[in-house]
């Protein structure tokens, strides 16, 4: 009888702790999980666009080296 007043007293003093949730602060995984994934996607894309970002300044500026037409020996009239 004893051990069940015991048991009562200390579910009854620890009910309110159990009952509120335990006042959780911060960002759950899950949140943390999907903002890498989209971090992870802009990265990904960022890449092949300085690929192609520096390959279009590459070709702007050799073209206007290799633009000048070569001497040919063949006369106008």
């Amino acid at each position: 009888m004893k051990l069940i007043t015991i048991t009562t007293a200390i579910m009854t003093a620890a009910t309110p702790v159990l009952a509120s949730g335990g006042e959780e602060t911060g960002t759950s995984v899950l949140a943390i999980l999907f903002l890498g994934f989209g971090a992870l996607i802009i990265a990904c894309q960022l890449i092949p666009s300085l690929m192609l970002f520096c390959s279009m300044l590459k070709g702007l500026f050799d073209s206007a080296v290799k633009s000048t037409a070569p001497k040919t020996e063949t006369k106008t009239l």
